[in-house]
């Protein structure tokens, strides 16, 4: 073994001889249990981050594990196509390269350059995931727009189109102008932000047979709103039905303002009294709250925006079941029309100003809601939409994690599961984009529709003509619902694959929280509905779900590009110079006015950029943060720490190889072991029992804390210590025996340890592997069995006697780092108070603890030497005296005095520049003066003293 642990010299060389052996291949004729993972799959439109590091090592650590614990293991891999964001990267990138818009582009063009881009995207990510040592099988890895992915999308929807699950309808929806698509909850983040508030007075009129008569002057009601543009698509006024103030006006009409609509006064309990002036206008085509208000009171819903967010030329009016109707509808105002929804607020607040109809204005705190991939305000759009019904397929799904077939680690999440599914609402399927997968729906010239795979099946189906022309429905289908059937559609459904027979239903998924409703929750609707079986246990996609914390930043924020503070695992791995870190975090920014506080951030956390540490630092520091908490503060220093721990693994396996003889290893079968021998095993044992826990439990964080306890204070610092000296002076049955020792805990550590950190455990043991007596065929330590907790192994006297021979080591090693006397140098001890029990430790242990810790005697301590002579130290009750030579006296008074000798300097150059300040010699008293210059003249004389002193002990 080379001196230091390098990991850039082998990383890579021992990913490829794993890849090339076929390590992380299922065995397809396997008649064992089999153990599955489906990957979440990552977007192609950048590279992984800590996040992703994260949850991939959490399960690399579950396919490594349970592949030495015998089991088939299969882990899918794959990458999904993230129409929006795919779609937004791709357009500025033509508009940047081609310096044409996607109008431009052209469809056919765009959705070629979209392929052409998404190879390149995927061999960066596919590299990462190597770089990371996920042991997955690369030969099954899927694109969720391959040609089999597509089918299976296609198949579920017309599955489900044919058992009137889906249908289309005129919806409110959250829409994005920029993007002129849909976009799901998920993709819309809400901010607060000071925001004005419109008090608008809304005329009362005795009855609509004409308006100019009839209009009550002094009699309006004031309704406040932050959306003044919107007061073209008002159909009512709403009050508290017990609101004393408006409870007589219910049933009697308002004029909208500007445009003189007649519209009624309703009562429903939505209204807050104490709320602004308690009344509210209701817009059911652009508010979420106003659209449930219209269902409740069959009132038409008036769309008033274009699909970019400017004003329309009609105000568009459609009943509660979103077809068309004309009791309103009509023209908006010429001068309104076409022009953006915010210049049209500042026409339409000028007007109501000229009309005496605007009544105050208030700065209020507002919560708005903005596109996460545009940064646009998101819109309410009524529009006609894809729906999946999922109030059946929910109920389905909640009752399999009630019932248990499921389970949620942390358990917590389970209420949030159950929350969600019991206020589903129909599932918004379609995007207005051109990259996905697009709806597999034809129309004819008359709008009938058609539904299957493609053209020509559906002409053969429904025995169309050729003369009947048919046209494919434009939109796509949610990234979320390919996402949906990812579990089971990647292992080959429809078709009754091999692999799909196997390892479906799968072991466990591992996700963040923020995604339980989009995708998890899905996973489950959709794969209990698809699968067919009377088994239920058959029918789940998973049987745990394990729901990780969200990584955030060192001081707490969620990591995002727009913010400058992801960090990238290969950087991490590698390393990264500051300069190159702060260029890579404000290259393509999507808010350039943050790039200085990007800098300044960035500079405060990494002034010296990211050292390289290596895979296993990275997975091993993942590992530990993987607490239960919501979220987890990433922590650099934490990182360096388990660079440290990687570092002491190496060095005490070097020490181990170096110390074994293989000639002497295979003498003789009886062999004799040490005390140290038994306790270590025995600790070892505990440890297996301890570390398999924590695994089976998912308690990462847990079991990596038992393997840092066990491997730097157990096994390095303490018996790796002892061995040094022992070999030293024992027997040579003694010796094969300590040697066997180290050989098998060594070998059992770096099993221990591979899941978590793969590539120095197989690098460790590819040396360790000469000295073993194993199968030829064994090449990796994949193959390798996990280790086994032995009942029968117990032994408590052990434990306890070494317990007490820690104790004693670690007195004697901290005297010897305090008196700087080298661990070879020997030295006497003595033993004072000590009771019956201590007395026979010390007679059964004598000779042992002088050979291991270098002693020339042990002796009980009598009452007539010169206590002032030895350093003390205490053993509960026990003390146990060391002899101090003079020399050493002599340097501890040395060091006291050259203390002493700074302290007074420091006073005297206090006293003397306040003695040279004139401005205090002005002004202080001469009593102050005075008592100053004596104070100097006591320190000056001291410092000689303590001068002199130091002298002498020279």
């Amino acid at each position: 073994m080379k001196k230091h642990f390098d990991p850039a010299q082998i990383e890579e060389k021992l990913y490829n001889f794993w890849e090339v052996n076929n390590y992380f291949k299922p065995d397809l004729k396997y008649k064992k249990s089999n153990f599955c993972i489906i990957l979440p799959p990552p977007n192609i439109t950048g590279d992984l981050h800590i996040g992703h590091a994260f949850q991939y090592t959490i399960m690399d650590i579950l396919i490594r594990y349970n592949r030495m614990k015998g089991k088939n293991t299969f882990w899918q891999v794959g990458t999904d196509h993230a129409g929006i964001a795919t779609q937004i990267v791709l357009e500025k990138k033509i508009l940047l390269e081609d310096k044409k818009t996607l109008k431009e582009c052209g469809k056919k063009n765009f959705i070629k350059k979209a392929w052409k881009w998404k190879e390149k995207l995927s061999k960066n990510i596919t590299n990462q995931m190597r770089r990371l040592g996920m042991s997955v099988d690369w030969s099954k890895e899927k694109f969720t727009l391959d040609s089999e992915m597509s089918y299976a999308v296609r198949e579920a929807f017309i599955v489900l189109y044919n058992q009137k699950l889906i249908y289309k309808r005129k919806k409110l929806v959250n829409w994005d102008p920029i993007l002129k698509t849909v976009v799901s909850d998920l993709e819309v983040k809400h901010c607060d932000s000071k925001n004005s508030m419109w008090y608008i007075k809304y005329f009362i009129i005795n009855d609509d047979t004409n308006l100019t008569h009839n209009v009550q002057q002094h009699k309006y009601l004031i309704v406040a709103t932050t959306r003044p543009e919107t007061l073209f698509g008002d159909t009512a006024i709403a009050v508290h039905p017990e609101d004393m103030r408006y409870s007589t006006l219910i049933g009697k009409k308002v004029l909208v303002p500007l445009i003189n609509r007649v519209i009624p006064i309703i009562g429903d309990n939505f209204v807050k009294m104490k709320k602004g002036t308690g009344c509210v206008k209701i817009t059911p085509a652009h508010d979420f709250n106003d659209f449930d208000v219209s269902l409740r009171h069959n009132l038409p819903m008036i769309n008033v925006f274009t699909e970019d967010g400017n004003i329309s030329h009609i105000a568009k009016e459609y009943n509660i079941n979103g077809e068309p109707s004309f009791l309103y509808s009509e023209e908006i105002p010429i001068r309104f029309q076409n022009l953006n929804r915010f210049v049209a607020r500042e026409k339409i607040l000028k007007e109501l100003i000229k009309n005496q109809q605007l009544d105050k204005t208030e700065i209020q705190n507002v919560t708005l809601a903005y596109g996460d991939r545009s940064n646009s305000i998101i819109e309410p759009f009524l529009t006609d939409q894809w729906y999946l019904n999922v109030s059946l397929l929910a109920k389905q799904a909640s009752k399999v994690v009630q019932d248990g077939y499921i389970s949620f680690i942390p358990k917590k999440y389970e209420k949030i599961y159950f929350s969600w599914m019991k206020n589903v609402k129909d599932w918004c399927i379609s995007r207005q984009l051109w990259w996905g997968h697009q709806i597999p729906i034809w129309y004819d010239l008359h709008h009938n529709i058609y539904v299957g795979h493609n053209e020509c099946e559906i002409r053969k189906k429904y025995m169309l003509p050729n003369n009947i022309k048919l046209k494919q429905d434009k939109n796509v289908l949610d990234t979320w619902f390919s996402s949906g059937l990812w579990v089971f559609a990647s292992l080959g459904w429809p078709k009754k694959t091999k692999i799909l027979n196997m390892f479906y239903p799968t072991n466990i998924i591992v996700s963040g929280f923020d995604i339980i409703f989009f995708w998890i929750s899905r996973m489950i609707m959709l794969s209990i509905h698809f699968i067919k079986d009377t088994n239920i246990f058959s029918k789940v996609p998973f049987k745990i779900a394990y729901i990780t914390g969200l990584i955030c930043d060192e001081n707490g924020k969620k990591m995002s590009k727009s913010k400058g503070n992801v960090i990238d695992p290969l950087d991490i791995i590698d390393g990264i110079t500051l300069e190159n870190l702060i260029k890579k975090r404000t290259k393509n920014m999507l808010q350039p006015s943050l790039k200085n506080q990007i800098l300044k951030n960035t500079t405060k956390t990494f002034p010296n950029g990211i050292d390289a540490t290596g895979v296993d630092a990275l997975r091993f520091t993942c590992s530990s943060l993987s607490n239960q908490t919501k979220y987890i503060n990433w922590n650099l220093h934490r990182l360096y720490i388990c660079r440290n721990f990687c570092n002491k693994l190496w060095n005490a396996s070097r020490f181990v190889l170096l110390n074994l003889n293989k000639e002497l290893l295979m003498q003789g079968k009886k062999v004799i072991l040490s005390t140290t021998d038994k306790w270590i095993m025995l600790k070892l044992n505990i440890t297996i029992k301890k570390y398999r826990i924590a695994l089976d439990t998912y308690r990462f964080d847990i079991a990596s804390s038992i393997l840092h306890e066990f491997i730097w204070k157990t096994f390095c610092d303490f018996y790796i210590e002892l061995v040094k000296s022992f070999i030293t002076s024992c027997s040579k049955l003694e010796l094969i025996g300590t040697q066997r020792t180290m050989l098998y805990v060594l070998e059992s550590i770096l099993r221990l340890a591979h899941p978590i950190i793969p590539f120095i455990t197989e690098e460790i043991w590819q040396k360790v592997r000469i000295f073993l007596d194993i199968k030829k065929n064994t090449n990796s330590i994949i193959l390798r069995p996990f280790p086994k907790y032995k009942e029968r192994l117990k032994n408590k006297s052990i434990l306890k006697d070494m317990k007490w021979i820690r104790d004693v080591f670690l007195i004697v090693r901290q005297h010897r780092m305090n008196v700087k006397l080298s661990y070879k140098e020997s030295i006497s001890i003595y033993f004072k108070n000590i009771n019956l029990e201590v007395q026979k430790m010390i007679e059964k242990y004598k000779e042992y603890l002088k050979n291991v810790l270098y002693l020339k005697s042990i002796t009980i301590f009598s009452g007539k030497k010169n206590k002032s002579l030895f350093s003390t130290y205490l053993i509960r009750e026990t003390e146990i005296l060391i002899p101090i030579s003079k020399k050493f006296l002599r340097e501890i008074e040395l060091r006291k005095v050259e203390k002493e000798i700074l302290k007074v300097s420091l006073k005297i150059d206090q006293l003397q520049l306040r003695l040279s300040n004139q401005k205090f010699l002005d002004n202080a008293s001469f009593e102050i003066i005075k008592n100053t210059r004596n104070r100097l003249v006591q320190f000056q004389l001291i410092h000689n003293q303590l001068s002199l002193k130091k002298k002498m002990l020279f």
